[in-house]
């Protein structure tokens, strides 16, 4: 337990230093008063809406202010859409979450158990590199066409192009997501699978695998008892990576598919300048990859004690 909570204390500071840098970042490019009333406006103008704004106050209140309305909903109106900002992105945050995890719960329950399998297995090796090199070398944009072509068109499982509405047709949604998340997914599976199997098998290799086998241990056992628990902290890593990317990876995939997500508007919202929203999300996009990172520190821990430096569970 302590030392989860000083891994969540330092995600913790972490998420404080890189919001501050990203609210100082956009307070120096852009400056709402002068984007809302165009630059042709007077210069007394300007200044008495960024008195009304606050704008005029020091960075350090202003970024204090901000820091509150992003945990209570308040992050300030779009400049293009003249909407309240969570309002915009709180729906399309909701899609992307969903895309992402589904996403995940895909790699790992695939990528996983094909790692154990293929780990002890020596046949049909050259056909399972060759496999796995495809999977990890096609794009997630080409896989999402070539999905959205066979069963969209083709078979016509959905409309491409046309994502249902999760109100009114929740079940079309989830189909819809599903194959969004098989073309994010599968390069993940791919080098998730083959990571897995060759830490497992280095450590297939060790001295007190064969020992333990030799004292009439079931091999089985061996594996599950003692070759996971040393295999899997740097996969366990390597999927706090994947869940972070998949969230920026999630980008493209939602242009392949039409999904009204954060990558959309990610890119719509700079398109326009839009920096409240760029500025939400990409702070939204942070937080999420502190957070995976955290939760792999603190899953590692858990799964080797002597990784804990300097702290107990």
């Amino acid at each position: 337990m302590k030392y989860a909570l000083k891994r969540a204390a330092a995600g913790l500071a972490t998420m404080l230093i890189v919001s501050f840098l990203t609210y100082a970042a956009f307070d120096l490019i852009s400056d709402a008063a002068t984007a809302m009333l165009g630059t042709s406006a007077t210069p007394e103008r300007i200044a008495a809406l960024r008195a009304e704004l606050g704008l005029d106050r020091p960075l350090l209140l202003r970024y204090g202010g901000w820091l509150l309305g992003f945990f209570t909903g308040d992050l300030g109106v779009s400049q293009s859409y003249r909407q309240p900002v969570w309002d915009l992105i709180a729906p399309k945050a909701g899609l992307t979450l969903c895309l992402s995890l589904l996403s995940f719960i895909l790699i790992t329950a695939v990528s996983i158990p094909l790692g154990l399998l293929t780990a002890g297995r020596r046949r049909f090796e050259g056909a399972r590199t060759a496999l796995n090199q495809l999977g990890m070398a096609v794009p997630p944009f080409f896989t999402g066409i070539l999905l959205s072509w066979v069963f969209g068109v083709g078979l016509k499982w959905f409309t491409p192009g046309q994502f249902p509405e999760a109100g009114t047709d929740p079940a079309g949604a989830a189909v819809y997501l599903l194959f969004a998340a098989v073309a994010l997914s599968i390069p993940r599976i791919a080098m998730t699978a083959r990571m897995l199997r060759g830490t497992v098998r280095e450590e297939l290799e060790r001295d007190y695998v064969r020992t333990a086998i030799s004292r009439g241990n079931d091999r089985s056992q061996v594996l599950r008892r003692h070759v996971l628990k040393n295999a899997l902290p740097p996969v366990v890593t390597f999927l706090a990576q994947t869940m972070a990317e998949l969230v920026a990876g999630s980008i493209v995939v939602e242009q392949v598919f039409v999904i009204p997500g954060l990558g959309r508007m990610l890119v719509t919202s700079i398109a326009g300048r839009d920096y409240p929203v760029v500025q939400a999300i990409v702070v939204i996009l942070a937080f999420w990859v502190v957070l995976a990172g955290t939760a792999a520190d603190v899953t590692n821990a858990r799964i080797d004690p002597r990784l804990r430096l300097g702290g107990a569970a």
